[in-house]
């Protein structure tokens, strides 16, 4: 008993990190173009929390990079449009977070970067 225990833990683990994995090169094909510098950025400060594959459910609630391209136009400008805000603000990541994992914080440089992909796409979406 002790045995079939031990696999379906080992299964369920197995299985948990092969959708994380799934989902993390998943985001490639995301969020509108998203050049490499701006998945850098996103990776290292975002991603983490913003996809399928997170245990944080009110952080993929909000935002999920993971189904970023099943959502209408409509939310992804919306969604576009409160990333920016919600950089340019500081709100994200959460300064709770940072306490925790301040190599986490976005540089300033990666602050503008984001905020003009996301402006840049709302742009792109609105003419559509």
């Amino acid at each position: 008993m002790k045995n079939k225990l031990t696999l379906l833990v080992l299964i369920v683990c197995a299985l948990g990190l092969l959708s994380f994995n799934a989902s993390r090169l998943n985001m490639n094909a995301t969020a509108g173009e998203m050049p490499d510098n701006v998945k850098a950025a996103i990776d290292k400060s975002c991603f983490g929390c913003h996809n399928t594959a997170s245990q944080n459910v009110k952080a993929k609630e909000k935002l999920d990079f993971s189904t970023f391209n099943t959502l209408s136009k409509a939310v992804q400008i919306a969604k576009y449009r409160d990333i920016s805000k919600t950089i340019q603000n500081g709100e994200m990541p959460p300064k709770k977070f940072l306490e925790k994992f301040p190599d986490k914080k976005l540089t300033a440089d990666e602050v503008k970067l984001v905020i003009k992909w996301a402006d840049k796409e709302v742009k792109k979406l609105m003419k559509k």
